[in-house]
Formats: structure tokens, sequence, C-alpha cells
């Protein structure tokens, strides 16, 4: 089995493809890839996380595959085509001096004759075998590390949230705390999930001012008989997080 390197960058050289891969997007079924608040360099952000991420998961995996005469490689992005075709990534052998060992050549669909070279083409990427680590159970207990949460992440909350003292802070967040909690006892589809460091989480809106606003997100573990947050995240994070398992609900989550 060939070993590959843990980023997409140490691998290929991607030229024009990197800022942003609009290749990709305009292959890809519709969707939109870029933050609505902030507009970073790169137009679609959160499509570039999402394919680079995707490639360490499926290196761990080992489903990074070479063709039979070793001159190309492929990989499976996830993604589809608005026909629902699946799309791969392809490299062929990079023979500029001083680069990295491949390059970027294209997206290809299922069907492509480029992917001739490949007797079998690789599987998606896998985070989870058990399919109710996707599911928030309310039977069981959340414990929620408020004074971590606000201590190590104050400057993800927006203002004028950010300036206050920790007792005003402790109270809006518990307030929050208590309005989810009903929330995703009515809905479970409030809870989404999203795999981070290695291991599948939940995330859940935390509304501050306006119940029907997220401002930020709580992630939230699972331990045998009881749930865990100690952090929350901005939405772009959750989001990028989110994304790598599918295409979240956006009832709250919004970039």
């Amino acid at each position: 089995m060939a070993e590959f390197p843990n980023e997409l960058f140490d691998l290929a050289f991607v030229g024009g493809h990197k800022e942003g891969y609009p290749d990709l997007a305009s292959v890809a079924e519709d969707e939109n890839w870029g933050y609505s608040k902030v507009s970073p360099k790169n137009p679609n952000p959160i499509l570039v996380n999402y394919v680079n991420y995707t490639y360490s998961r499926l290196v761990e995996e080992n489903k990074v595959v070479l063709s039979g005469d070793g001159q190309k490689l492929c990989f499976n992005t996830g993604l589809v085509t608005p026909n629902q075709e699946e799309i791969f990534a392809l490299f062929t052998v990079n023979r500029t001096d001083g680069k990295q060992p491949w390059y970027l050549k294209s997206w290809c669909k299922r069907s492509s004759h480029e992917l001739s070279s490949f007797s079998e083409l690789p599987e998606l990427a896998q985070y989870f075998d058990d399919p109710s680590a996707l599911l928030f159970d309310v039977r069981k207990e959340l414990r929620v590390n408020v004074d971590h949460i606000i201590e190590e992440n104050k400057e993800r909350f927006p203002e004028p949230y950010r300036s206050m003292e920790l007792f005003a802070l402790r109270n809006f967040l518990n307030g929050s705390l208590d309005a989810v909690k009903i929330r995703v006892r009515r809905n479970y589809k409030t809870a989404i999930p999203q795999y981070y460091g290695g291991r599948m989480q939940i995330l859940l809106p935390l509304c501050l001012s306006n119940p029907k606003v997220a401002d930020l997100a709580l992630a939230v573990e699972r331990y045998q008989d009881h749930y865990r947050a100690s952090t929350c995240l901005t939405l772009d994070m959750a989001y990028n997080n989110a994304r790598q398992l599918a295409k979240p609900d956006r009832d709250w989550l919004q970039p």
C-alpha cells in the first residue's frame, strides 16, 4: 500500500485550482461554499477546507488509489454532479523538479474516460461506525462547563458579549443553554453532527439575544451516560466541521 502525506498541498501542486477550486465548484451540485459574514480572499473557503480534510481522512483510511501503471492517482471527493454522479480528484506524476510529486489534473465524473486507468475507483471517506453518533439522545444529561467556555473562547463571542464581565456573560450563556435544551427536545434536527479531532461531536445553537438567530455553536461530546460541552465555535468553524459529513440543514447553522 502506497504512503501519502497527510496534507493535500504536500502531495500535489494544484496551481490555479488552489484558489477556491473554481473548477470543482462548477462541476459539483450547486452549493454555497462561501461565508455570509466575511469575505476572505479565497472565493470558496468552505470547499477548500472540505477537500483538504476529506483528503486527510482518506489517507488515514488508505482510500487514495494509484493506477496500475503508477502514473495516476485519484480519490473520491464525496461530492456529486447535479445528476448525482460521483466526482473524483485526478492527479498525474509531476515531472517538475523541486515540486510536489503529483499535480492536480482535473475533477472527473465517474463516467470520465480519464479514470479508465483505475481497475477500481476509490470509496467515500467514512467517519463513523455507529449511526447513533449522529443524533443527540435527549434522555442523557448535558453537562456544560460554562466558565471554561467563556474563559477559553471569549474571543469567539460576538459583540457586545465579548466585552461583558464574566458574571453578565455567564447569565446570557446560561439562558441560551436552557433554551437549546428545550429546542432540541422538540426538534431532533436541531442537533447537527460534526467530525473534529478524529471523533464525532454534536453541535447545538447558542442564541444569546434572538431565539431565531444562532450566535455560536456549542460542541458536545458523547460519553457513555451523558454529554459534555466545554467549548464553543464560531458558525464558520462549525459549518466547516459539519460539512465534512454532509451538507447541513441551514435552519440555524449559517456561516
